[in-house]
């Protein structure tokens, strides 16, 4: 590790625990240790979140913008750095305006793509690989952009963060590291990360303050190859069993090594991204920094993997027992009007249609939005409100003191980044 501040001169009394996972992570003195703390109140949280919902559903699902605004002003509120928290400056009317500028652009091409296929259907054929490649490098520039939006709308002691860059070039990057990625079969994903979050924190700014990324693709991918081993090698095992197969003309066989692959990869993967995961934010807190300003984490997978399952058990008997009372309310409904489905017409059953269908169908079509809508209260819980207080709360930061002199820059960035992602549904919370 390169750039260690000088007045470090102890590394016996770093991180707790550490494992050979973790032996990357910047280790400094605990005296020059400033910790994040994350004071948030999940039951505030979950209120708000509740009430956001209800105010989506009432709002035809307009209010999310509202709702993401007060989300991330609570976050930012509830983490501590120092003796200062951070506070958050967007509105929603922006995130709004910005996702109308961006429908301005996202329809158009939609409607191109619509009349190609109407011209003719080997055009669109032919279209719809550049059109997927052209959203793919699209949605990174607008997540980019998003993150440009949320960090000018980011301010600590005063000051706002903010960047400079180019959302084209960074998109443009994403998709070259991305083909090099998939020719590799992911082995060379470390430098990809490496490029990208370098990209990004170099044109990242705290005031006159310029941000840098030090991390070396080396130490994530020693790190992070047995994960690969885990994921990638018994996938590379059964495509080439399978490749096999069928070259040898045994279609029949080739199947049951389908489905070897479907089965226990999901399981595989859920239980291994999330130290995949972990050992990212500690690979990418060794390497970034603010001049001399560091940062340090000591976040681990199986408190992410707890996370996970405790979101997944608390998310099922919701969304069950949602369908399963929607479905009682719906057959007392059906009972009452004297609702019979199997009397309509087979050839036009729409027709035949009274008051008495149309109230079943739209019950059931409310029942299930309340019950996604419940489920989504539930997700933002664990997945938005818990997982940033594991992260942030695993962060160390040294030399604090350095940023007292920093000078206020960086003007606010126009939301359009933030409103494309959203387009997308890349947008992050």
């Amino acid at each position: 590790m390169t750039n260690i501040p000088p007045n470090v001169s102890s590394l016996r009394d770093g991180f707790r625990n550490q494992t050979p996972d973790s032996q990357a992570t910047l280790i400094v003195a605990k005296d020059d240790m400033t910790p994040v703390e994350f004071t948030g109140d999940g039951g505030a949280f979950f209120g708000l979140c509740s009430r956001g919902a209800l105010m989506e559903l009432v709002t035809f699902g307009f209010y999310r913008f509202w709702l993401a605004t007060n989300i991330r002003r609570q976050l930012w509120t509830a983490t501590l750095i120092g003796d200062e928290r951070l506070e958050y400056m967007g509105r929603g009317r922006e995130l709004l305006i910005g996702f109308l500028f961006a429908l301005a652009i996202i329809l158009p091409l939609n409607f191109m793509y619509f009349l190609i296929g109407v011209e003719a259907e080997r055009a669109r054929a032919f279209a719809s690989f550049p059109l997927l490649l052209f959203y793919l490098v699209f949605g990174q520039f607008a997540l980019y952009r998003a993150r440009r939006y949320r960090l000018t709308r980011t301010i600590y002691r005063g000051v706002r963060f903010w960047m400079s860059g180019s959302g084209w070039v960074y998109a443009f990057r994403w998709l070259g590291w991305s083909i090099v990625v998939l020719l590799t079969l992911g082995l060379a994903f470390p430098w990809m990360a490496t490029s990208l979050e370098r990209y990004k924190m170099r044109n990242t700014y705290y005031g006159d303050l310029r941000g840098g990324f030090d991390g070396r693709a080396r130490t994530l991918f020693r790190s992070g190859f047995k994960y690969w081993l885990l994921c990638g090698a018994p996938v590379l095992a059964v495509v080439v069993s399978l490749l096999v197969q069928l070259a040898m003309g045994k279609f029949s066989r080739a199947f049951p090594y389908l489905g070897l692959l479907l089965i226990p990869m999901p399981l595989i993967v859920f239980f291994v991204w999330p130290f995949f995961r972990a050992l990212g934010w500690r690979w990418w807190a060794e390497g970034a920094h603010f001049g001399e300003l560091r940062l340090a984490s000591d976040v681990r997978g199986g408190s992410l993997l707890k996370l996970n399952l405790k979101a997944i058990f608390s998310v099922l008997p919701v969304f069950i027992g949602g369908l399963i009372v929607f479905g009682i309310v719906i057959a007392i409904i059906v009972s009452i009007v004297g609702v019979d489905f199997k009397s309509l017409p087979k050839t036009n059953p729409i027709a035949g249609f009274h008051a008495g269908h149309w109230m079943v169908i739209g019950s059931g079509a409310l029942g299930y939005l309340i019950t996604l809508l419940a489920v989504g209260v539930v997700l933002r819980y664990f997945l938005t409100f818990r997982f940033w207080g594991i992260v942030t709360s695993s962060l160390r930061i040294s030399r604090l003191d350095t940023i007292e002199g920093v000078t206020a820059r960086g003007e606010a960035a126009n939301a359009l980044g933030e409103g494309l992602a959203d387009g997308f549904d890349i947008a992050g919370f």
